[in-house]
């Protein structure tokens, strides 16, 4: 995750640009907002409760980040070396939450304070079970409410178009203003990959 948009290695020309095979592209979008916006009604959210993981362990999260972002491509923590995903996680200045319904790890938050100029709202996801009826709204709203308790200067996050439809409008609707766009390309993860050759069947393997 990034603070702001990455220059490209070169500009790219107008046109299609073919891709190798075992490659995808996405297009970024960086969003973001500079205080707590008028919080937004959210519907009884009945045997849900968000919980704080000061020190997760390394294979519960994995397991929570897989079965969130699976059908999204999420990779980029599978391929991180134990150390370093630790060293993250354990860090003061990074919150992990879970959404838990009837005990049961549903959703995760991870909020990353470290540079507190550019607070990142860097994993928000749900398994496919919660989503609808507002509970992602139930989820943003906790998060806003939990950044803007640190005195922060703005707050970020990315999104792009191998995730939800509904991402960018959902982080609009959220108070999020989009102002960068990019361009990303990246090895397939489903080939000879950290993820299984099923994954986000919506996104053909070529």
């Amino acid at each position: 995750m990034t603070n702001a948009p990455s220059p490209l290695p070169s500009p790219l020309e107008d046109g299609i640009h073919e891709l190798p095979s075992g490659k995808l592209a996405a297009i970024v979008t960086y969003l973001e907002m500079f205080a707590r916006p008028t919080p937004r009604p959210v519907p009884e959210q009945p045997g849900l409760e968000l919980i704080r993981h000061k020190a997760p362990d390394l294979d519960w999260y994995r397991v929570l980040y897989r079965r969130v972002g699976e059908d999204w491509l999420w990779f980029s923590r599978m391929y991180m070396q134990d150390a370093k995903l630790s060293a993250i996680l354990t860090d003061p200045d990074v919150e992990v939450y879970s959404a838990r319904k009837d005990g049961v790890d549903l959703g995760l938050l991870e909020l990353d304070f470290r540079d507190p100029d550019n607070t990142e709202l860097a994993f928000f996801g749900l398994d496919t079970s919660l989503i609808g009826g507002g509970t992602g709204r139930w989820l943003m709203e906790h998060a806003l409410d939990k950044a803007f308790a640190r005195p922060i200067k703005r707050f970020f996050v990315h999104t792009c178009t191998l995730d939800s439809p509904q991402a960018v409008g959902f982080y609009i609707r959220s108070g999020f203003v989009p102002y960068g766009r990019a361009i990303e390309v990246m090895d397939d993860p489903r080939m000879n990959g950290p993820l299984s050759e099923t994954a986000a069947p919506q996104i053909p393997r070529i």
